[in-house]
């Protein structure tokens, strides 16, 4: 099915048109309030035209390329801001079921499926491992949700190859990226410079094919196919960040370093990371009654592992300490994912780095660990 293709700037304003016309919803990057969030696009204008990220440990920055360059033209050298794509599929806030008290007695109306048919513009090599992940506990598990499974079946997936890694990205070690590799139904690859701006596009499959129909194209040439593979092998070499081989086993074999104690005196359970994650799915319902009686309801929201209350069992809370929390944050991530769903719930896309407010890096935690491994320690206390 797999077919490469080659666009210019203008075919791209073709693809978002031909997007709108045969019914969907494109969704994609755009800047508000200095950062790349994930919003409704209606053109190639609305994108962070000549926008790359900075990013470090508790750093997050726009920074706006020489407007004498190529990359001032750039649509796609930014990385990943705050939001992920999960907020589409998985909502932060979500209304399960809603009663209303009638002379009958109440009247239950169950969740509202979300009509739109959303297609997901922009989406990078880590984030379509992330929502494979979700997929998997939501879609293929022994209990699917019927809400996650409407948005998703009808989602188009736009991906985007990463030809410029940021500061805390290391998506390559994790195996998920630069490149996307399956899951999408058209892939773009941005090839800019002195020579013109144009895009190479993958056709994953038959929606993507009849998506590009109405566009303009021309067969890839082999420069084009080289160019696209020489920038995803750079990519790949210039990770700002690098997760330690056997991270879960590390993990798995140290549940009482002393390194706990350490990241929690820096560790402000804020959730952030958790927040921010594109793969974390926890969450806890609410029930509500109006003081007058006549509604009832249930809505889920995000949980954080991080939040004291999110353990509380009668009695009080499992893990009381933030030495406890991270570790179970981090283990689960890593390690214990692996039993439960048979991949790592980590994509390396680094905003857990990016956004913690003091800098915690989980790809240093581990490498802490696994430097000490051998050494003897006391354990406890967590």
């Amino acid at each position: 099915m797999s077919t490469t293709l080659s666009i210019s700037i203008h075919e791209l304003h073709a693809l978002l048109d031909a997007l709108v016309d045969q019914g969907y919803q494109p969704l994609g990057p755009r800047i508000e309030r200095g950062a790349i969030v994930y919003d409704t696009i209606t053109s190639a204008d609305d994108l962070p035209v000549g926008y790359q990220d900075e990013q470090a440990g508790g750093h997050y920055r726009l920074v706006q390329a020489d407007p004498a360059s190529p990359e001032s033209k750039s649509l796609f050298r930014y990385v990943v801001g705050p939001h992920s794509w999960k907020r589409f599929l998985f909502p932060p806030r979500q209304q399960l079921w809603q009663a209303h008290w009638t002379e009958a007695g109440f009247t239950l109306e169950p969740e509202v499926q979300d009509p739109a048919r959303y297609a997901f513009f922009g989406v990078r090599a880590c984030e379509l491992a992330a929502i494979a992940i979700q997929d998997r506990v939501f879609v293929r598990g022994d209990f699917a949700d019927s809400g996650y499974r409407s948005r998703r079946e009808p989602a188009l997936v736009v991906a985007v190859n990463c030809t410029r890694p940021a500061g805390n990205c290391f998506c390559a070690s994790m195996q998920t990226g630069p490149r996307v590799q399956a899951g999408f139904d058209l892939c773009l690859t941005e090839l800019l410079d002195d020579n013109g701006h144009r895009f190479l596009v993958e056709v994953g499959s038959e929606r993507g094919r009849t998506l590009m129909r109405p566009v303009s194209r021309t067969p890839a040439t082999p420069q084009e196919l080289e160019h696209g593979r020489e920038a995803l092998e750079e990519a790949a070499c210039n990770m700002g960040r690098q997760m330690p081989p056997d991270a879960a086993g590390i993990l798995r074999r140290n549940q009482e370093h002393p390194r706990w104690l350490e990241v929690a005196d820096r560790c402000l359970s804020c959730a952030n990371c958790t927040m921010v994650c594109p793969t974390c799915f926890c969450s806890t319902v609410e029930d509500f009654t109006t003081l007058d009686g006549s509604e009832a309801g249930r809505r889920r929201q995000w949980d954080s592992c991080f939040t004291l209350d999110f353990s509380y069992v009668y009695g009080g809370p499992v893990r009381r300490a933030t030495a406890a929390r991270y570790r179970q944050w981090i283990s689960h991530k890593l390690a214990h994912w692996h039993d439960q769903f048979g991949t790592s719930g980590c994509t390396g896309c680094g905003r857990c780095i990016t956004w913690c407010p003091v800098g915690i890096d989980i790809t240093e935690e581990v490498a802490a660990i696994r430097y000490s491994e051998g050494a003897a320690w006391v354990g406890g206390g967590v």
